[in-house]
């Protein structure tokens, strides 16, 4: 390598191979891998709220039903001298079980009470509470029966007892207390029963998607394979045995094949006609060289053919150019193109001083090429400068879209000459003929007419014009994808 020799870079390049790697290249994984990533996310926000849900209803169940039992102690006795008589039979069993769990006190001015339960464990210490006033709080640490450290939830109920004589009340307050450990052993079983299901629910649910996108994507295997199928020649085009939302794509494809197979033919066609057109001109020359006649005639025959050949060959070469029906061509503006003409044809015509008006409608769009609008508009306007007598009208107008499609397009050319009679149309419109033979030309410019609306799959329609009395030439090319 010499010095100063740039050194190309790669590195943007396998910068975005690697991009382009890291993303799914099927249509189903990405659909799979959102579907699944949204359904895992879902389950699991359901799963959080549920389990928040019902934490919040665990505790309040277990609040109201601490709440009934320091409803159960709050209608305890108490003796003369101020010690508490509890109820003879607790509102539960475990009460009376040491180390149970399930504790109460009833806290006094001069002292307290507790439950058989209590017994062993140190438990949190409440005090005096205002009566009607109620409190839960927790989790609260103490300390269980085995010397373990735990927690406890615990409620109070502030109280106050009437003596009979009146003299006094007997403020008092309730505590129940219940271990911790019983609300988590619920919200742990109801968990692995949600975790557990949500999960079985998931891989069901992930199952089941994974064979509906199989399913919802068996039209688009089956468009491949049938696409393949016509590649190899199989099939001439596509079927219409396709979903609705498959149906654009489907004709966009067939009208692609049936453009193609257009050009080729197209083509195949300019050349055997360029081979016809030459056969007869060559096969005159040929018999005048192997003629004798003199030096004079033979350049006057000679240069009549070569002029001819000349034409043929331009009006082949001008048709191949041709591209055709243009699918999804940007739209073009008509206006310029047409008062370009129509400046050119003035100045031709200006010894017989015809004149062109037009009207082109804001909203009108010719879809395709621009060497196709131009030939249009200018075989047009000039077979109409050539047969009128001193005005030509050009009306361009939008054709209405049809089913979601784009607008068409409708071109008139109407002169004031002598116009065509019905029985002549015909054979006016066909190619090399000439409405009059003292009128200059090669009968051409309408057959490359023909051929431009054949390949937009327009119509072209003619008549006598009513407003001008000459020919109405009407050309009207359909919307496109």
């Amino acid at each position: 390598m010499t010095p100063g020799t740039p050194v190309p870079v790669q590195r943007p390049v396998q910068r975005l191979r690697r991009l382009r790697i890291a993303q799914p290249r099927s249509l189903r994984s990405r659909q799979l891998w959102a579907a699944s990533f949204g359904l895992v996310a879902f389950l699991a926000l359901a799963g959080f709220a549920l389990d928040h849900a019902f934490q919040n209803t665990a505790l309040s169940g277990l609040r109201d039903r601490l709440h009934s039992y320091a409803l159960a102690y709050a209608s305890s006795d108490f003796a003369r001298d101020g010690s508490v008589i509890p109820p003879w039979d607790p509102p539960d069993p475990r009460f009376r079980r040491p180390g149970s769990g399930l504790y109460a006190q009833i806290v006094l001015e001069s002292g307290h009470w507790e439950s058989d339960s209590a017994q062993g464990p140190r438990l949190p210490q409440g005090g005096m509470l205002a009566a009607g006033v109620r409190e839960f709080d927790g989790p609260l640490p103490m300390t269980r029966i085995n010397g373990e450290q735990g927690l406890v939830y615990r409620y109070g109920y502030g109280l106050a007892l009437s003596r009979d004589d009146g003299s006094r009340e007997i403020p008092y307050t309730v505590y129940v207390l219940e271990d911790a450990s019983t609300l988590a052993r619920q919200v742990a079983t109801f968990r692995a029963a949600l975790w557990g299901y949500l999960g079985g629910a998931g891989l069901v649910l992930l199952l089941l998607q994974n064979l509906i996108l199989r399913w919802s994507l068996r039209p688009l295997r089956d468009v491949i394979d049938e696409l393949k199928r016509v590649q190899a020649g199989v099939e001439p085009g596509m079927s219409d045995a396709h979903p609705r939302e498959l149906e654009p794509l489907t004709e966009s494809i067939n009208a692609f094949i049936q453009s193609e197979r257009e050009n080729l033919d197209r083509q195949r066609n300019t050349m055997a006609d360029l081979a016809h057109s030459l056969k007869t001109p060559l096969a005159v020359l040929r018999t005048r060289l192997d003629a004798d006649g003199d030096e004079a005639s033979l350049r006057e025959e000679v240069d009549a053919q070569v002029r001819r050949m000349n034409d043929l060959v331009s009006y082949q070469l001008s048709r191949a150019a041709r591209s055709g029906h243009a699918l999804y061509a940007a739209p073009i503006e008509i206006e310029p193109y047409a008062e370009q003409i129509v400046v050119g044809l003035e100045k031709i015509y200006a010894p017989r001083g015809v004149l062109c008006e037009f009207e082109i409608a804001a909203t009108a769009r010719f879809h395709g090429e621009v060497g196709d609008l131009q030939e249009l508009l200018g075989n047009l306007l000039e077979n109409a400068f050539k047969w009128a007598n001193k005005r030509v009208l050009l009306t361009v107008s939008e054709v209405a879209a049809v089913a979601g499609r784009r607008a068409g397009v409708r071109i008139v050319v109407e002169d004031d000459g002598p116009g065509i009679a019905e029985d002549k149309i015909a054979r006016v419109l066909q190619r090399g003929v000439r409405g009059d033979e003292r009128v200059q030309g090669h009968g051409i410019g309408l057959s490359i007419v023909q051929d431009i609306i054949r390949a937009y799959r327009g119509e072209l329609r003619v008549s006598r014009s009513v407003e001008r009395g000459g020919a109405r030439f009407e050309v009207e090319l359909p919307g496109g994808g």
